[in-house]
């Protein structure tokens, strides 16, 4: 029988989840169907209810889910927990749901080799798409400043999820930072509004926007032209993705496929 996948979200047409997971599904063999689920906020709960009527698998979950995720769940991931947030569901049979939360190994293997003696990090804004990244960065001892618009926020993603001596300050003053960092991550929402920010000269120093296409494309620009190397979100998607289907089938799919695949969407819809 077919087993069903999916992602539930609200909104979720846009999501290109279900061309990363049917394509590898595709590419080796299983049967599945990877499906795009709209889901309400406050409908989430009754959703799985359905879902476990219908021979799934398992889900991932985006906006505005993710920690609701974690509460429906019987039980969860050491990593899930220390977020407060779940982006991955393994049904278990029953009505139990294991949560799990592979945007922190996605953010890393997107990211690259880090170097404790050597990397320090900004994480431009403080909302829920930087937990994980802040868990990650910290979990790799990497020296970490939260910068973030109301500050007393960035002070509390600091406590919760990074080491001590992590640093929090106003995102007005990320110039006094960008100077000494070698890694630079927005995950800000700022480019939906088409603003972006000016940049030091890059010297081949990493600049991550979470966001991609359109959205990141001005600021991603931008960098580049100053000399930054720039990563987009959607290395973050692929692989966030690639973990949570080793997770569902116990093998880790094409990377290379998943993004080729998602950049040629992104070019028949622009």
């Amino acid at each position: 029988m077919t087993k069903l996948l999916g992602v539930i979200g609200d909104p979720i047409a846009h999501s290109l989840s279900p061309v990363i997971h049917n394509g590898w599904l595709r590419d080796m063999g299983f049967n599945a169907v990877y499906e795009a689920m709209q889901v309400p906020e406050g409908e989430f709960q009754n959703a799985l209810k359905t879902l476990e009527n219908r021979d799934c698998l398992g889900i991932n979950i985006t906006l505005p889910h993710k920690a609701n995720a974690l509460r429906c769940a019987s039980e969860a991931s050491d990593t899930a927990q220390r977020i407060g947030a779940a982006n991955t569901l393994t049904f278990r049979g029953g009505n139990t749901w294991r949560a799990d939360n592979t945007d922190v190994p996605g953010f890393i293997k997107a990211l690259g080799a880090l170097d404790p003696d050597r990397d320090r990090a900004v994480v431009l804004g403080a909302g829920g798409s930087a937990r994980a990244i802040v868990h990650a960065l910290s979990v790799h001892g990497i020296e970490l400043t939260i910068l973030n618009r109301t500050v007393s926020k960035a002070e509390a993603l600091a406590h919760d999820l990074g080491a001590r001596g992590t640093k929090a300050d106003d995102i007005d003053q990320y110039k006094d930072y960008l100077e000494s960092a070698t890694i630079v991550i927005n995950t800000t929402s700022m480019g939906y509004g088409g603003n972006s920010l000016e940049l030091p000269i890059g010297n081949n120093r990493t600049f991550f926007d979470i966001s991609y296409g359109k959205i990141s494309a001005p600021q991603l620009e931008h960098a580049a032209a100053r000399g930054w190397q720039v990563k987009d979100g959607l290395t973050m998607l692929v692989a966030q993705a690639a973990f949570s289907f080793e997770i569902w089938f116990g093998e880790m799919p094409d990377l290379a496929a998943g993004l080729n695949r998602c950049r040629a969407a992104l070019r028949a819809t622009s």
